[in-house]
């Protein structure tokens, strides 16, 4: 009997997913599904298990690597859920590779979701060194789940594309890479900082919601932002509004929206194994 497999679209500021079911999908499948060219296109696939009142997110990025976690993913999946179930608003603990996480959703009037993570803390480790292009740039690095390197120095969009590949493979596992720049006429109570990223396993991407978090913390670490104040977090795809309490627990606040929705044909599907 010929089988079909549900899937839904979801993006994060443009950092955008396909939204799957069982069963998972092994690396070269992923790879196909998210090729924007002959595929579905997409950042990576997010697998959500429902048992009861219950969810699990597995995230595989488009090379088909795991990522411990993903902000804008979760986002999306907590919007995923809300929607599916029919709520305007809604409270979900959603379980991830790098722990549990607590979700608040509401729905906007015009079908955007506005979802709040309790993303856990930050934890900062050693400084990293990248030597690339004729420069050396050092990076601050962070850990909110899954591996940050963070500049504040100058860049270019060149500096973009030749350092971030070097720095997001030099290390063993990989980090993701966000070079920033602090915004002029922000006071460290209204900080806005701009970022660009290259993600691990994905290159460039519109968002990152770990990413944002990471900044933020390394923002306050650094003195650059004030622990206990919202800060906007400006990505490609848009803003993200991140707080850093003294103990390093970060809170993020973003939008997620469903896209469309499809159908798998069997043939899309070769390669797959059960959960």
């Amino acid at each position: 009997m010929t089988t079909t497999l549900p899937f839904e679209k979801w993006e994060g500021l443009g950092n955008d997913f396909v939204v799957l079911g069982a069963p998972i999908l092994n690396a070269e499948v992923v790879r196909q599904l998210c090729d924007r060219h002959r595929g579905i296109g997409a950042d990576g696939i997010l697998f959500v298990e429902e048992t009861g009142d219950h969810a699990k997110m597995i995230v595989l990025n488009a090379d088909g690597s795991r990522p411990e976690m993903c902000g804008n993913g979760l986002r999306c999946v907590a919007a995923f859920l809300a929607e599916k179930r029919g709520l305007e608003e809604a409270e979900f603990v959603v379980a991830t590779d790098a722990g549990d996480k607590r979700c608040a959703v509401k729905r906007n009037d015009d079908g955007l979701y506005d979802v709040t993570v309790d993303m856990g803390y930050a934890k900062q480790g050693l400084e990293y060194v990248v030597a690339a292009g004729g420069k050396q740039i050092r990076f601050t690095t962070i850990d909110v789940g899954n591996p940050h390197a963070i500049s504040f120095a100058p860049f270019t969009q060149e500096d973009v594309d030749q350092i971030g590949p070097i720095a997001a493979t030099g290390k063993q596992g990989g980090t993701n890479v966000e070079f920033c720049r602090v915004l002029e006429g922000q006071e460290q109570q209204n900080t806005k900082i701009e970022v660009v990223v290259w993600e691990r396993g994905v290159g460039r991407t519109l968002a990152c919601g770990t990413g944002a978090c990471a900044v933020a913390a390394a923002a306050c670490e650094a003195g650059k932002a004030a622990f206990g104040e919202p800060m906007k977090i400006v990505l490609p795809g848009g803003p993200l509004e991140i707080t850093v309490d003294e103990r390093r627990a970060l809170r993020m606040k973003g939008p997620a929206r469903r896209v469309f929705r499809g159908t798998l044909a069997p043939r899309s599907l070769e390669g797959t194994f059960p959960c």
